[in-house]
């Protein structure tokens, strides 16, 4: 198998399932039969839905101009056309409006600002979100809220005593939101009995509410953790619960794709169901992913195609900073520029400092040769800061070549233990380690 293009993969599975406990058996879960038809699916409620928003609130701006609270319903169609579709000009368009109605309200209101923040969130903009939380805070209105949403991003900036400083302040175990956040955190200690633990205890309120949009978000999260803890059979069945509850479930899509292609080894039924989802779905990920498949299957004309389109994609400056770590990656993978791979991760090291991003540097200088300073990196920054496989293995791979060959051992056994997640292209990888 051609090494190319794995470190790309090793971002999605990332994202998809962060840490494995247990070795995967090669048992058949799947079955066309469930999941077919939402192939097959030709219309969109939650898009249809957007569209008629976006007539009705357009009019009504058109007609009472001074009523600034319509930019805000714009915006938040705009963000379920995104959702719906992936299509990055519709964040761009409900940030416009977001902040038209900031500009307004002179940055007062804690709910527009709340809103922004969220936006930026999507955009990877974590800085810019923790500025207009922060202004939030100061207003006091939705505290809680706003409390929630600065945990959020502090973790996301690798700020994570900040993060559980504000975890204590909304405390709550019959609280939904502060469930899931206690999971996520759990999550990042490494703890993921715990975190299965408070998100099935989410999922439960979530089902006793009988809330459409709640359910769904715990039925792909948990899906993902029972990928993570090595039960496929329970993340394959929670997916088909997500699309069970929106047919047009891209996530929830993608996650029976990687169960087809790296628990079954089956790339091209996994290459059939991305293809049904890319029809209408446009995240540039994808075709990253695809292409990684095309590749385990030998096929290079369409895992080269696949990565022309990405190509073509990140020419949209819409997508900002939101691609860094995939954009690393490909740079390195295919030895094509050094120096623009350093410079983007960097910038992803500006806009957020955490263990991930210090790895992508460190990966990027150990690959064009410079060892000390991969290292160096990697010791400040990287170990014993995070459980994530991709970094794992990259530290590994460093360590490895550095001599530190009785360190490399716990990480040895850890990553062989997540093959499920990093894909079936790793084991020799890995077992050369």
């Amino acid at each position: 198998m051609n090494s190319k293009y794995i470190s790309i993969l090793f971002v999605f599975a990332t994202v998809l399932f962060t840490n494995c406990s247990q070795q995967i058996t090669t048992k058949k879960i799947t079955d066309t039969n469930d999941y077919n038809m939402y192939l097959a699916i030709t219309e969109n409620e939650t898009l249809d839905r957007a569209k008629q928003n976006e007539v009705f609130w357009s009019k009504k701006l058109e007609k009472t101009p001074d009523q600034y609270g319509f930019h805000s319903k714009l915006a938040s169609t705009y963000t379920a056309y995104f959702t719906s579709t992936g299509d990055v000009e519709y964040l761009i368009k409900a940030e416009k409006e977001l902040l038209k109605v900031n500009e307004i309200t002179k940055y007062e209101n804690p709910s527009y600002l709340k809103s922004l923040a969220y936006n930026y969130v999507s955009q990877h903009k974590f800085k810019d979100a923790l500025e207009l939380l922060k202004k939030a805070e100061i207003l006091k209105e939705g505290l809680s809220e706003t409390q929630k949403m600065l945990f959020d991003v502090h973790l996301e900036l690798g700020n994570y005593d900040l993060a559980q400083d504000y975890l204590s302040k909304f405390e709550s175990f019959g609280d939904f939101d502060y469930l899931i956040r206690l999971s996520k955190m759990s999550d990042h200690k490494g703890n993921l009995d715990a975190a299965i633990k408070y998100m099935e205890q989410a999922m439960a309120i979530a089902e006793s509410s009988n809330l459409k949009g709640l359910k769904q978000w715990s039925y792909t999260n948990i899906a993902d953790f029972y990928g993570h803890a090595g039960d496929i059979e329970k993340s394959y069945n929670h997916f088909l619960k997500a699309l069970e509850l929106d047919p047009n479930d891209a996530y929830a899509k993608k996650g029976i794709a990687w169960i087809v292609y790296s628990h079954e080894k089956n790339p091209d039924e996994a290459l059939r169901i991305l293809n049904a989802v890319t029809k209408t779905y446009k995240a540039p990920d994808y075709y990253l992913l695809k292409a990684e498949i095309a590749d385990y299957k030998g096929d290079k004309d369409s895992s080269d195609s696949q990565l022309k389109l990405y190509r073509i994609a990140m020419q949209n400056t819409a997508y900002g900073d939101m691609y860094n770590a995939y954009n690393v990656l490909l740079n390195v993978d295919e030895n094509t520029n050094f120096k623009v791979a350093i410079d983007i991760a960097k910038t992803e090291i500006e806009n957020r400092p955490t263990p991930q991003s210090y790895d992508l540097i460190a990966w990027v200088y150990f690959k064009n040769g410079n060892l000390s300073a991969a290292l160096d990196i990697v010791e400040q920054h990287v170990i014993n800061k995070t459980y994530e496989p991709v970094t794992l293995y990259h530290v590994a791979e460093i360590y490895k070549a550095a001599g530190k060959t009785e360190d490399i051992k716990p990480f040895k056994k850890e990553l062989l233990a997540s093959l499920y997640e990093l894909g079936p292209t790793m084991e020799d990888k890995i077992e050369n380690l």
